[in-house]
This record gives structure tokens, sequence and C-alpha cells, in this order.
């Protein structure tokens, strides 16, 4: 079967896949010219995701995965830890 796994800040900042709910519908589409994941929910609904959202807790308020959320940057942007800023908690 096919598996896409994809781990980075966005959910914890409030990024388009911390809207995600368990049922969502969801396309993929892996082909060479177009390698996406779209959400299939309207636009009515992503309003009241993203006004409902609260960031949710830290999964680590110490030691080195604290540092590390406190560091990292977006995959997209690398995933380096010298550039970002500190999450609100």
């Amino acid at each position: 079967g096919f598996c896409i796994g994809h781990v980075t800040p966005e959910a914890q900042v409030g990024g388009p896949i911390a809207l995600v709910e368990d049922g969502d519908p969801i396309r993929i589409d892996a082909t060479n010219t177009k390698r996406t994941v779209d959400l299939l929910i309207s636009d009515d609904d992503w309003a009241k995701r993203r006004a409902n959202w609260q960031p949710p807790p830290l999964k680590a308020t110490k030691g080195t995965l604290y540092k590390y959320i406190c560091t990292v940057k977006s995959a997209s942007l690398g995933c380096v830890t010298d550039e970002a800023d500190p999450p609100s908690s």
C-alpha cells in the first residue's frame, strides 16, 4: 500500500496539517507532474477550523527534545535549528 509521512512544526504552529481531522477526505496525486496532497474540505470548514484552533501543549518542556522543539524550522525551510523563533507555549 501507499504510505505518506510528514513530521514538522506546522501542526504545532497552526499550519494546514494542524486542521486535519480523523475521517477527512484526502486526495493524493503522486505523479511526477503533481506530487500533491489535498485536504478535501469546504472553505467554510477551513475557516471554522482556523477560528477554533488552539496550539496543543508541547510534548516536552525540558531537555534536548524541548530545545529541538524551540529551534527547529519547517521541512520546507530545511529543518534547520539555528534560525527559528521559539514556539509560544
